[in-house]
């Protein structure tokens, strides 16, 4: 089969053909239709630090997709209950021991022994991949392949966004990356009063306003309290979520919002920052990181959520704007590279 392999420990990658995997006990197989390309598959093409720490050549690579089970290893259940060769399926790329105190007490998001499809075994970025059957996530008719690969995305949107309630609120998010752009989405969906989304980057904040973002604002040419008197808004804004790993996004959002703000956290800063924390105390802010999805609460909302809501889908949907055959990885990962761009899309289907 067709594979995209980091092959050894340097930059770039090799679409080459490898043997298919088999499913062992508890495992299925997928033939991967649509994956996404994510920010960690470009450290891992880049080969900097962080992937050279976390990835062992030659691997595999790739952990936003959707696909058609095609084989069911031994010891999975099937049948009504189960599941079934055809069913399209997302996967959840985070592969946890079912061991550690979090695991048994139900927070397995939180495994401390956590490994990642694509960085950690082989992943999804080929013409089939090998799963644990714990991990696979059943899509409705209603999401189609390119829906479906990008669950793992959507999932740290919602989430961020489902960390407090929204309905009335005035929210400010950081960052619109296309996990910003699909928490504005969330946002409005879920019915937030205002939705303002904060970025340098005008191609971007232009994908925010079409998933729903009140205000996209470039803060290179105007600051965050402008656009708060603008709104009307007199006391700040409830939530934020911080989707850039900036610091100055941080300390924009620390200003501008009302006491008792609740902030969420998901961007990964590249170097550790300085934080007012006085001001965090005196305003009584509650911050609250987060890092992947939460297993599997988070995928019954993403489902039931773009199930039920036609326009809710298009807006996720509008956050693609990129689309390569598997064989133009290259210009994919070019593209993913640019920053003009929203989430990037290869198809494994043909």
């Amino acid at each position: 089969m067709r594979a995209l392999v980091k092959a050894e420990a340097a930059p770039g990658l090799v679409l080459k053909d490898i043997p298919e995997p088999n499913p062992g006990p508890g495992e299925v197989k997928i033939r991967v239709l649509r994956a996404g390309l994510c920010g960690t598959d470009l450290h891992i093409y880049n080969w900097d630090d962080w992937a050279a720490s976390m990835l062992k050549p030659p691997l595999t690579i790739g952990h936003e997709f959707y696909g058609e089970i095609v084989e069911i290893g031994p010891d999975v259940a099937e049948g009504d209950d189960g599941l079934k060769v055809g069913m399209g399926v997302s996967v959840e790329g985070h592969v946890v021991c079912g061991r550690c105190r979090n695991c048994r007490a139900g927070r397995r998001h939180m495994c401390i022994r956590t490994n990642s499809i694509g960085v950690n075994r082989d992943g999804a970025f080929a013409d089939y991949v090998v799963v644990p059957a714990t991990n696979v996530w059943v899509q409705p008719p209603a999401i189609d392949p390119e829906l479906g690969a990008i669950f793992d995305p959507l999932g740290n949107a919602f989430h961020t966004a489902l960390q407090t309630p929204m309905i009335g609120e005035d929210i400010l998010i950081t960052g619109a990356g296309p996990i910003g752009c699909m928490a504005a989405a969330i946002a409005k969906h879920a019915g937030a009063r205002n939705v303002v989304v904060t970025d340098v980057a005008e191609f971007r904040l232009d994908l925010a306003r079409k998933a729903g973002a009140t205000v996209a604002v470039n803060v290179a040419e105007r600051s965050v309290r402008d656009v708060q008197n603008e709104l009307g808004m007199r006391e700040g804004f409830d939530v934020a979520m911080e989707m850039s790993g900036v610091p100055s996004a941080m300390a924009d959002i620390l200003d501008n919002c009302t006491h008792g703000a609740r902030i969420a956290m998901l961007g990964l800063p590249k170097d550790p920052f300085p934080i007012d924390w006085g001001k965090v105390i005196t305003h009584m802010f509650t911050i609250k990181g987060v890092y992947g999805r939460d297993m599997f609460d988070t995928w019954y909302h993403m489902t039931f959520c773009m199930e039920s809501s036609e326009s809710f889908r298009e807006a996720i949907r509008g956050v693609i704007t990129h689309r390569f055959a598997a064989e133009d990885f290259e210009e994919a990962f070019a593209a993913a590279a640019t920053g003009t761009c929203g989430k990037v899309i290869m198809d494994w289907s043909k």
